[in-house]
């Protein structure tokens, strides 16, 4: 298959991953600013406020790291609290029903990933194109069976 992407691949959401972070810095920023420009806060007042808007920041900034890579071994999940390698054998099936948040892998175990690097929110024909690509690519290598010859 010549529509395969090349291994390594990372698939992430990139409009949300930016809107995420740019929200992070602009909450920070305001926050702290905030807690500049107010009167009659003492010290300790002015650093709540500023670790308050560090918490919120680092929070988006753990949103905005989600993303799935392939790479000739398996699959890494990395959502929002968990990371996850996945041997391609694992990977019973790729999911992205119309009305999914994002992808779920079902797994050879009988459970079901949620895998939140590939979603439709912002841009759903690159989130359709990125799930047959990882679809492709579970199907390609989990027909190679250990010892055999990937070509």
């Amino acid at each position: 298959m010549s529509d395969l992407p090349t291994l390594p691949v990372t698939f992430r959401p990139g409009h949300t991953r930016a809107i995420l972070l740019i929200a992070a810095v602009a909450i920070f920023l305001t926050i702290s600013g905030v807690a500049l420009l107010l009167e009659g806060l003492g010290p300790g007042e002015r650093m709540s406020f500023v670790v308050t808007g560090a918490l919120l920041s680092w929070l988006l900034a753990r949103l905005a790291r989600i993303k799935i890579v392939a790479d000739e071994s398996g699959v890494t999940v990395v959502n929002f609290a968990a990371r996850r390698h996945l041997d391609w054998a694992e990977i019973l099936q790729v999911n992205l029903r119309p009305g999914d948040p994002w992808v779920f892998l079902n797994l050879s175990d009988g459970t079901s990933l949620p895998a939140l690097g590939i979603q439709p929110g912002l841009a759903k024909q690159r989130a359709i194109a990125d799930a047959r690509a990882l679809r492709a690519l579970t199907e390609v290598h989990s027909a190679v069976r250990p010892g055999e010859d990937q070509g």
